[in-house]
């Protein structure tokens, strides 16, 4: 079996070439990486789509309405999104184990509160220190993934896009489980599951950092330009009023021009200048925002379509998701193999077909299976994004900034699967939950377009 070396790692030619000097992460096997990789970042999907399950639960326990109980996902989409790209960033500067221990701490001090919170705004608070850990284990994982190079990394993305699709395809059926036997307390801490997986992976994170400082400012803008976008999209559910949405969208546009000035003025900042002119990275993470919106948006409105209209429940409809993570993990295996342009092209046919299976479902044609079918396609999508763009992208960064780089992207998928979800959801109040899922398939067909379009970059 072929041997992985971490970035930062001494080649074992380096060391006398018997191999007798190498270290303990040299020596881990590619189909073990990815596991472990993906045991870290694959709970966190449970933060979205296994929560929306218990959210009835939620209202009825803590006695708030539909759009007070809506900030539980609100809030975790906000702070998994700058989670990631902080604590990339601090991998990078600390070196990836600091940033995996700050993580677990948030991690376990979320869930601790989720658990105990006698409050809706007490539990919002825990599911914010849960979502920026959660975070942080995604970005840690992914520039990890980053950092495998050698024959053995097309074997590595392969499996790590199969752990993520089962996370993800299981997650609805494990929400309705735990919710079910344990308690809705319980589901909401499930993305603390990723710290059964970080001791597996110390040995995989033994990158020293660079040292360099944070910048802080810049991580303050970006911050506030994704909270104030992921609120403003839900105006209208949250009820918050018109003065209240010209004041986000202003402070929007205040908070995104800071971000493009310090990008520009400080190189090497939170947002480094070099990655945004990168055209595969704008590229790969745009199209990864179409995937992660329709898998979070068709996660929001498939389960509610399945029991609200034809009467599932939710252990039906956790079985019925399941087929997605199989044809998630045989898809992204064959695009491992095809390299950048031809994983592209079934990145593009997997998104295109989850985009027509979602217009089927708008219908209401059918029955349930094109709905089952649509919300599968839409897991096999997001398990080729896995190896197709996160393999493109980590490919084209310095190892001194991967962490950042990665971070980043993850920061745009997670904070587009949120404003999906928010955007599909307040369609749904007007349309229904059926007719909803035609704006859901503007997400996917966006991906499909726009692999398409960058399929001869991306195998340059």
């Amino acid at each position: 079996m072929s041997a992985v070396r971490p970035a930062g790692t001494t080649p074992p030619s380096a060391l006398g070439g018997t191999g007798r000097g190498r270290r303990p992460s040299d020596r881990i096997g590619p189909v073990s990486t990815a596991l472990r990789l993906g045991g870290l970042f694959g709970p966190s999907v449970f933060g979205i789509t296994s929560a929306a399950v218990a959210l009835p639960q939620v209202a009825a326990a803590l006695k708030a309405d539909t759009a007070q109980v809506a900030w539980v996902l609100t809030a975790h989409a906000l702070a998994l999104g700058v989670g990631t790209a902080v604590l990339g960033r601090l991998a990078d500067s600390r070196g990836p184990r600091t940033a995996l221990a700050a993580a677990v701490l948030l991690l376990a001090g979320g869930a601790l509160v989720c658990v105990v919170a006698p409050s809706l705004g007490v539990l919002v608070a825990g599911r914010l220190l849960l979502a920026a850990g959660s975070g942080g284990t995604a970005a840690v994982g992914a520039a990890l993934l980053a950092g495998v190079t050698g024959p053995a990394r097309p074997r590595v993305l392969a499996g790590y896009g199969t752990a993520v699709a089962v996370f993800a395809s299981a997650a609805t059926l494990l929400g309705g489980l735990v919710t079910a036997w344990l308690s809705w307390r319980v589901t909401l801490a499930l993305p603390a599951l990723s710290i059964l997986a970080a001791p597996s992976c110390l040995s995989l994170a033994t990158r020293p950092g660079s040292r360099r400082p944070i910048d802080v400012p810049g991580a303050a803008a970006l911050t506030v330009a994704v909270a104030t976008l992921l609120v403003l999209v839900q105006v209208r559910t949250l009820r918050l009023g018109a003065p209240v949405a010209v004041t986000l969208a202003a402070g929007f546009v205040l908070a995104a021009g800071a971000v493009a000035w310090r990008a520009t003025r400080r190189p090497d900042g939170f947002v480094p200048r070099a990655l945004v002119a990168e055209p595969a990275c704008r590229s790969g993470a745009v199209t990864g925002v179409g995937v992660f919106g329709g898998l979070f948006a068709a996660m929001y409105t498939i389960p509610q379509i399945l029991t609200g209209t034809h009467g599932w429940d939710v252990l039906a409809v956790g079985v019925a998701l399941l087929p997605g993570a199989a044809a998630g993990a045989l898809l992204s295996r064959r695009a491992g193999r095809l390299g950048p342009a031809g994983g592209r092209l079934v990145l593009a046919g997997t998104s295109l077909a989850a985009a027509i299976a979602l217009a089927v479902t708008a219908t209401e044609w059918g029955g349930p299976w094109p709905a089952v079918v649509a919300a599968s396609l839409c897991l096999a999508a997001f398990a080729v994004t896995q190896v197709v763009i996160t393999g493109e992208v980590s490919a084209r960064l310095p190892a001194a900034s991967r962490g950042a780089g990665m971070g980043l992207l993850n920061l745009a998928f997670f904070a587009g699967g949120g404003v999906a979800s928010a955007v599909v959801a307040t369609c749904a109040a007007g349309l229904g939950f059926s007719r909803a899922t035609a704006v859901v398939a503007l997400f996917p067909l966006a991906a499909a377009v726009l692999a398409v379009g960058t399929r001869n970059r991306g195998g340059r």
